[in-house]
């Protein structure tokens, strides 16, 4: 099998506000929208589809289905860099920057609609 890319669908509330959070302060792009639905891209990064939930298009079984206990994490170089870039266009930390001793730097934002976006940077193990 190959992958040609990769995406991940959110069923989520307000499909407006996380499209505008995604695009203003982590640099996505829309490339397609219509009611109840947004999906974004990077070059460099998984492409993300916004469902409306309750939207027809899903499975009755999955349209009141929301996203929950689901961590978005982005691998970065500039992490502390990425933080205070977040922090001064007024973006919430939800959980503040710290190292883990297997090396892992890393710290935590949420959108709008409660996704988690974890941004990750990997350093030596203490």
């Amino acid at each position: 099998m190959k992958i040609n890319a990769s995406t991940i669908s959110l069923t989520i509330d307000d499909v407006a506000a996380s499209r505008a959070f995604f695009v203003e302060h982590l640099g996505y792009q829309e490339r397609a929208a219509a009611e109840g639905f947004a999906s974004l891209s990077r070059d460099d990064a998984v492409d993300i589809v916004l469902l409306q939930r309750g939207i027809e298009v899903l499975p009755p079984e999955q349209r009141d289905q929301r996203a929950a206990g689901l961590i978005l994490a982005f691998t970065v170089d500039t992490l502390d860099a990425e933080e205070k870039r977040l922090r001064d266009e007024g973006v919430a930390i939800t959980m503040p920057l710290r190292e883990e001793p297997w090396g892992e730097r890393l710290f935590q934002i949420t959108d709008p609609n409660g996704i988690i976006i974890q941004f990750v940077e990997w350093t030596t193990p203490n």
